[in-house]
């Protein structure tokens, strides 16, 4: 027994004790041998001949089970009176059978979250073994001559069915494992830094909270920061930015670059970009679509352009997919941008193996 309220009746019944099922009477209920409503136990040989009957002493019981959404029987939910109660009827057992349906819901509720959390936690702990997490590298490119000015590191996980990486970090995050997992795709999109080009940066996406965290900074410790751009997404809300701040400025003290993602379509607007004067501003990707046909993406893209110059950071246009769309950003003076028109994500391996294909070309020319 958890809970117990039976006052007067301690020395019968109290929290931690413990009965066998062999000796009560919810089998007997869920197996038809008793009835759930018993006006007088002396008048049910079963659980007249039981002990525990003059024991508590029962003179009258209502017991029905407490069912899940899938039929199993969690447990019952039992009312007894040490005296008979000849005036108990139909109605009574129906408003407990009310009673004990709402605990059902509740409980099967938990237990479904419960179930839901294990899955994930399996799940989350899956992705996370070697061979199950790559990392692909989408560029950044300068809108004025087409070079590749950087790579943004994106995740990708190979566990079927696909599912996005949103959802795969959403999970993470509802389980306790975001900043594990975070981490571990930072630490492989670190590895590119030894064979990318040294003139390209490299953009990793990091959350608000990750970005806090004493794991984020002590992996970070014997790392060259100078190439690096963190990305923090406005789609996560911040409860410190002083913490973020100071986070973040001692990242940037070592050289590392800061840029604000998806800006204009996440919790805080303008907020993050203000409390955190980042080096970079991409504007997402829900703006740039079909800015050629929209005067007001466009007034907002130049609004952000222009506070980008004045606090010397550089606005880069998401999602770029279209000519019309690339011709609007260059004639608005957008200077750098990223989408499947510029180049689609590749997974790094691939485009390791290009660069060294198209240097031994090179050379051999």
């Amino acid at each position: 027994f958890r809970e117990v309220d039976a006052p007067g009746l301690s020395h019968l019944i109290s929290v931690g004790d413990r009965r066998s099922l062999d000796d009560v009477y919810c089998r007997h209920i869920l197996e038809g041998r008793l009835p759930e409503l018993i006006l007088d136990t002396s008048k049910e040989p079963i659980a007249f001949a039981m002990p525990i009957t003059g024991m508590a002493p029962i003179g009258s019981h209502v017991s029905v089970p407490i069912r899940r959404a899938n039929g199993d029987v969690y447990g019952m939910f039992c009312c007894l009176s040490a005296t008979p109660r000849l005036s108990l009827n139909e109605r009574d057992l129906n408003i407990f059978k009310a009673f004990a349906g709402l605990v059902a819901e509740e409980i099967d509720r938990e237990l479904t979250a419960e179930s839901e959390s294990t899955v994930k936690k399996q799940n989350v702990q899956r992705i996370m073994k070697p061979g199950q997490l790559g990392i692909a590298l989408q560029p950044i490119v300068s809108l004025s001559d087409g070079m590749v000015t950087g790579y943004e590191s994106l995740a990708r996980f190979a566990c079927q069915p696909y599912r996005p990486p949103n959802l795969w970090f959403a999970d993470a995050a509802d389980v306790g494992r975001a900043t594990d997992l975070e981490c571990l795709a930072i630490v492989m999109a670190l590895e590119t830094l030894d064979w990318l080009p040294q003139r390209v940066s490299l953009s990793v996406n990091v959350s608000p909270a990750t970005a806090v965290s004493a794991q984020f900074e002590d992996m970070l410790v014997n790392t060259s920061l100078k190439r690096l751009v963190f990305e923090i997404t406005e789609h996560c809300q911040v409860s410190d930015y002083e913490e973020l701040c100071e986070a973040l400025g001692r990242l940037r003290a070592r050289g590392a670059s800061l840029a604000i993602d998806d800006a204009g379509a996440g919790f805080s607007g303008l907020q993050h970009i203000l409390k955190l004067e980042p080096d970079g501003i991409k504007l997402d990707m829900s703006l740039t679509r079909g800015i050629d046909k929209d005067p007001a993406r466009q007034a907002l893209a130049t609004a952000l352009l222009m506070f980008a110059r004045r606090t010397g950071a550089v606005l880069v246009a998401e999602g770029i997919e279209t000519a019309a769309e690339l011709a609007m950003l260059k004639s608005l003076g957008v200077s750098r941008g990223q989408g499947y028109l510029l180049g689609k994500p590749q997974m790094a391996a691939e485009l390791r193996a290009e660069m060294e294909n198209m240097h031994s070309a090179s050379r051999r020319a």
